[in-house]
């Protein structure tokens, strides 16, 4: 059975904004987009792309390579992740 990690409380994010934590040996982007919660892998697969934070995928060149996403829950105002699953798990 998969395990929620904690990565941040929700307010340390702003409103359509994102923000980079450590969560154990991962570096982990949290998205808020309009009170709506991200998150994924906190390095881009090439500078200068654009992803879709939903689903990770590449929608800008040069990136081709998708994102690493993961599944979120917001509990008790905090962002929690599965590390085992991605957000479209």
């Amino acid at each position: 059975m998969s395990e929620l990690v904690k990565v941040c409380p929700t307010s340390e994010v702003a409103d359509n904004s994102v923000k980079s934590f450590e969560v154990g040996n991962n570096v982990l982007a949290v998205y808020n987009i309009g009170g709506e919660f991200f998150v994924t892998d906190n390095e881009c697969t090439l500078h200068f792309g654009a992803f879709n934070v939903k689903t990770g995928a590449a929608v800008q060149a040069p990136c081709f390579t998708p994102l690493r996403t993961y599944k979120v829950m917001v509990q008790d105002g905090h962002v929690m992740v599965d590390l085992d699953k991605t957000a479209e798990d």
